[in-house]
């Protein structure tokens, strides 16, 4: 199964709706429904190929878990391939192969995602079978005890292992304080090894529910054909009495925070956050369009190799093996802009840092040209045409969308939105929000020792954590 860590995950649903990824109005049919039992239903034809595209979002995540048992979403993922009353272990995965189709889940801080991709005659297939494990699970102790091994291995190979992991797992943790974004998808290690079977039943028996869920489907399909099978599928589903959860607002930072650790890794590594909105925790209008000023500010400074990253410090000043930039303006809870860089030899993890807020700084003091600002909305509305093939992509971040609460037009109004933006605007931004004196600061340095295989995996795979 596909485990991905929801940073990349996140990562690919912002790169999608940044570059304007397609256009419900303008591309096919997009229609919306509830069942009685609660479930939700976006259904959206593209007859391009016959082929569909089946998704089921629940909204629970790492955000949703309480200290002792994080992690136990992602281990609930697992579990969901153990079989049910119908269905052996592992069996679920075999009879969608013997369909031709693929298939696969991951969870993330806001939701968990399971979907396949079969041919459109399939669709009534893939439907009974998932539908069939939303409520009617088999968890039994061995195969419990079995995949408990399995997550802690792969906690080892994706954290243990990977010094470059660790230092990011602390600086989020570091990062929000009482925020349940403190705590990583995977979970704590010392939670993993005190999961009980009785806290995987009773949180599947609190989230796995229909009035928690979203069914996606995307493809040639019907869509009273695909609502009918739903109705039939689905709807026998018996919804859950789901008490929402206490805000868990981060409080704000008073001051500077700093980390500094040391690795089995050949290169340092350098991490600055800072605080930043989402479309979601945005308070008011001018918020929402500070979210817009934001990821075109991302997009200035890590868009592509005419960015500020690659001109300044990877080619111009060459203090950096690699840099990049991070937001995602579509998160549930408040965001962090993350800036990563790796020192080039002779230049100190300091150094790089110095010469990142000299960068800040010239933001700041000065808007961006209006030539500069055009370009990365060129790019924009460019990838907005060519981005436009990926079925499962749509369904994805038509997904992701709904389950943090956001409305399906957010798409079309997202490129409107971002030709509003101002180089003033811009400007605004980092000033308001790129403070030295509020950042959250990790740097990694070699310990001397050699870096372990899947370190070497890692540094092949940079970025991702």
């Amino acid at each position: 199964m596909f485990k991905a860590s929801s940073r990349k995950f996140a990562l690919s649903i912002f790169a999608m709706l940044a570059c304007g990824f397609f256009s419900l109005s303008a591309q096919a049919k997009l229609s919306e429904f509830t069942l009685q039992n609660g479930l939700k239903i976006v259904v959206k034809e593209d007859h391009r190929a016959p082929v569909v595209v089946h998704q089921v979002w629940y909204r629970v995540g790492s955000n949703y878990e309480p200290n002792g048992i994080t992690g136990i979403s992602h281990m609930l993922e697992h579990m969901m391939f153990k079989g049910t009353a119908k269905l052996k272990p592992g069996e679920f995965s075999k009879l969608v192969a013997r369909m031709g189709g693929e298939e696969n889940a991951f969870t993330t801080n806001d939701y968990t995602v399971y979907y396949q991709v079969v041919g459109k005659q399939h669709l009534e297939d893939v439907m009974r079978l998932e539908a069939d494990r939303m409520r009617n699970l088999q968890l039994d102790a061995k195969e419990f005890a079995t995949e408990r091994q399995v997550v802690t291995e792969e906690w080892r190979w994706r954290v243990q292992d990977r010094p470059e992991s660790k230092l990011y797992q602390a600086f989020k943790a570091m990062a929000f304080v009482n925020s349940p974004e403190h705590h990583p998808v995977i979970g704590w290690k010392s939670d993993i090894d005190s999961w009980s079977l009785d806290d995987l039943k009773s949180w599947y028996q609190r989230w796995y529910a229909p009035n928690n869920a979203t069914l996606v489907v995307v493809g040639d399909v019907d869509t009273d054909h695909v609502l009918n099978l739903a109705k039939r599928y689905y709807g026998p589903a018996k919804a859950e009495s789901i008490e929402e959860l206490k805000p868990q607002v981060e409080q704000a930072q008073l001051g500077e925070r700093r980390l500094k650790m040391k690795g089995a890794t050949q290169l340092p590594n350098l991490l600055i956050g800072v605080h930043v909105p989402t479309l979601k925790s945005a308070e008011n209008a001018q918020q929402r369009q500070e979210v817009y000023a934001l990821s075109l500010l991302n997009d200035l400074i890590d868009g592509d190799d005419s960015s500020i990253l690659t001109k300044e410090l990877v080619r111009k000043q060459k203090s950096v093996v690699s840099a990049s930039s991070y937001y995602d303006p579509t998160e549930k809870l408040s965001s962090l802009f993350t800036f990563e860089a790796t020192p080039s030899s002779g230049f100190s993890s300091e150094e790089v840092e110095k010469r990142f807020w000299e960068m800040i700084k010239q933001l700041q003091d000065k808007p961006v040209s209006e030539a500069a600002l055009q370009r990365v909305m060129a790019q924009t509305e460019a990838n907005y045409v060519y981005r436009q093939d990926s079925m499962r992509g749509q369904a994805m971040l038509l997904g992701s969308l709904v389950s943090v609460g956001l409305p399906l037009d957010t798409i079309d109004h997202w490129l409107l939105n971002l030709r509003k933006v101002t180089p003033q605007q811009i400007q605004a931004v980092a000033k308001k929000y790129f403070d030295p004196e509020k950042a959250t600061v990790a740097i990694l340095l070699p310990n001397g020792e050699k870096p372990t295989s899947a370190q070497q995996m890692s540094l092949q795979t940079k970025g991702v954590h």
